[in-house]
């Protein structure tokens, strides 16, 4: 096996592959990534046997065919270490790879490829086209609301629904929700929904670089399967049911408070310094053009501050976790942001004025 290949040529797809490689392996192998040269084609592969990214990158210079594994970050330090434009020239000699470049020699250690473990994928039953702009804002704006190592894993995970030609993505981590509804621009006679895992989520996000690039999607009850330029994404899915989540708007609703997002999250911010450090809360008291922010601590320390608010309802006060009310209000796109609060104070819609195509759910707290 033997090749030369450029520098630049091959760092980006690397790097989007060692993302996915777990730093602490059970077995050696899956610690490198497996090299294939064959055909003006070095087809790269790294796996964590949950996920697997494969990449694809044409060269004419492959003077020997065959396939190998070397250690994934590693070869990714050399890369990224030589100088731009530097030319790599890849040797496999005996169970060794002698990686030439300018002055410098590197050897690396190598375990047979026939010895890497294969991804086992089911039939995929559904297949559509979707440009990735749209998927990764989506990605965006939900995926802060994911948990995290939750013993309800199903919320370790994105609910991705298919409707036809509707997409909806849903996360949550119990304490807060977040909806994303998109048109996907055909019909695509599916109607499934399927929960992708945490990393597999931060992974895609992530690869999603160009929102011009059309994505090709193949998805069955138990995997996922995503062609993006010359990347092939592929993961297990969380085989679960997510919770039903449309009683939340099926529900009586005071009247929407409207306030500039610029001056609550700067306020929100301030405030929160003075929060209790565990639960984060800030106080909520709402009355006529009024919006006035408090919270105090077990030091007793105290922060209180008042904004100038569009509010026609009852007087109201509620607490929130400040970080998730934060992180809601941050994701919106417009200047202003609309709080609606739940007739029973079980739930807050932040929302923007105009009908965006996202939404988020913030749960109150006691205080």
């Amino acid at each position: 096996m033997k090749f030369i290949i450029g520098r630049d040529q091959i760092l980006a797809p690397l790097q989007q592959i060692v993302s996915v490689i777990e730093k602490r392996q059970t077995m050696p192998i899956l610690s490198n990534v497996l090299l294939q040269a064959s055909d003006d084609q070095l087809v790269m592969t790294g796996t964590d046997t949950e996920i697997q990214i494969v990449s694809k990158i044409n060269i004419e210079s492959i003077i020997k065919s065959g396939e190998i594994t070397v250690p994934a970050r590693k070869f990714l330090d050399i890369c990224r270490l030589l100088p731009p434009a530097a030319e790599i020239s890849f040797e496999l000699q005996d169970d060794k790879v002698k990686l030439v470049s300018g002055r410098s020699r590197f050897s690396l250690s190598t375990l047979p490829a026939e010895h890497y473990p294969e991804f086992n994928e089911s039939n995929y039953e559904y297949d559509f086209a979707l440009n990735a702009g749209k998927l990764k804002k989506a990605l965006e704006k939900t995926v802060f609301c994911m948990a995290n190592q939750d013993v309800r894993y199903y919320l370790n995970g994105l609910l991705l629904h298919i409707s036809n030609s509707r997409l909806k993505l849903v996360a949550s981590d119990g304490h807060r929700l977040s909806i994303y509804e998109d048109d996907i621009g055909q019909a695509t006679g599916c109607e499934s929904r399927i929960i992708l895992p945490r990393k597999a989520v931060q992974e895609l996000s992530r690869l999603l670089d160009d929102t011009e690039a059309e994505l090709n999607i193949q998805f069955s009850n138990n995997h996922i399967k995503l062609y993006y330029k010359d990347v092939v994404f592929s993961s297990k899915l969380i085989d679960a049911k997510f919770p039903d989540f449309s009683k939340v708007f099926n529900q009586s609703f005071m009247s929407p408070l409207l306030i500039q997002k610029q001056l609550l999250r700067e306020a929100l911010t301030r405030v929160a310094i003075l929060s209790n450090e565990k639960y984060k809360g800030v106080t909520f008291d709402i009355a006529g053009d009024s919006l006035k922010l408090s919270t105090h601590n077990p030091e007793h320390d105290e922060a209180e501050e008042e904004l100038v608010i569009d509010y026609q309802g009852d007087p109201l006060t509620i607490s929130f976790n400040s970080q998730y009310m934060l992180d809601a209000v941050t994701n919106l796109d417009s200047e202003m942001a609309v709080l609606t609060v739940a007739s029973n104070a079980s739930s807050c819609f932040v929302e923007e004025p105009e009908q965006a195509l996202f939404k988020f759910i913030v749960m109150p707290m006691r205080m």
